[in-house]
């Protein structure tokens, strides 16, 4: 594979002396992926190798101000990561929320060879409308990303978990703050040109699609429908918002380890 194109920057969350296992996470637009996993992580299986990854301009990733498609950062992930798959234990398998659940989907579309099965969380086929997604690339363009925090906040968590974990949504929302304007803006472009509705039908790995219960971003149906088009199965996450391994990281790592049980079970892990 050629070097990635898009900057994108891996965080060894989990390694093991000796891992069963890799999992591939990825984040949500406006959040870095440490303090979104960190909760989840520690709650899968101690022998399990978990890495992540960073949008561009967003935690470790650096900033990048050109045109890319969620096809790009998925062609940048399978890049990124060749090298770690290459030396993991099966099976090898990819998470990821919202626009890191895109992802998902277009690694399950695209490059059905790099992992053994994806799971795409608080996601869709298609999210939001394109115009909505141009006001905000210009609103942060002009503003900046801290004006998207109180929205962010609104969006993002379940009534009542900032008040129960004022240290992970700090953390989040500072991350939130700190993400690079011009990085946040063209994630904004590409989800507003996101639609694989119609290229799920017969994709060759097994699909997990997680809904939260009281996400108002990708509310269930959406996840539905990507298990309906794609084979696939799906569940929803009681007293999730829009990032549920912050926000339910028990229940959240409970549906991955049965879904990479389930991969192993199959033969294709």
């Amino acid at each position: 594979m050629t070097i990635p194109t898009i900057p994108i920057a891996l965080t060894q969350l989990r390694r093991p002396e000796r891992p069963a296992g890799l999992l591939v996470v990825g984040p949500s637009l406006g959040t870095a992926v440490a303090p979104l996993w960190a909760a989840c992580v520690a709650e899968l299986p101690d022998d399990l190798a978990v890495v992540g990854w960073d949008l561009p301009g967003h935690g470790a990733s650096p900033a990048h101000d050109q045109p890319f498609s969620v096809q790009d950062l998925a062609n940048a992930v399978a890049d990124a990561t060749e090298d770690v798959r290459a030396t993991a234990r099966r099976p090898i398998a990819y998470a990821g929320v919202s626009l890191g659940g895109a992802v998902a989907l277009a690694l399950a579309i695209d490059h059905a060879d790099a992992f053994a099965g994806v799971v795409s969380i608080a996601s869709g086929a298609k999210i939001g409308e394109a115009d909505s997604w141009h006001e905000r690339a210009d609103l942060v363009r002009r503003a900046g990303t801290p004006v998207m925090v109180e929205g962010s906040a609104k969006r993002w968590f379940a009534p009542g978990f900032i008040e129960r974990e004022p240290a992970c949504a700090t953390d989040l929302l500072t991350s939130l703050q700190h993400a690079d304007s011009a990085s946040y803006a063209r994630c904004c472009e590409a989800l507003a040109a996101f639609d694989v509705r119609d290229d799920l039908e017969g994709v060759a790995v097994p699909v997990l699609a997680l809904a939260g219960e009281l996400d108002e971003v990708a509310p269930p149906p959406m996840s539905e429908l990507v298990a309906d088009r794609s084979g696939g199965s799906w569940g929803v996450l009681a007293g999730a918002a829009h990032l549920p391994p912050a926000e339910q990281p028990k229940a959240t790592a409970h549906r991955i380890a049965d879904f990479l049980d389930t991969l192993r079970a199959g033969g294709i892990a």
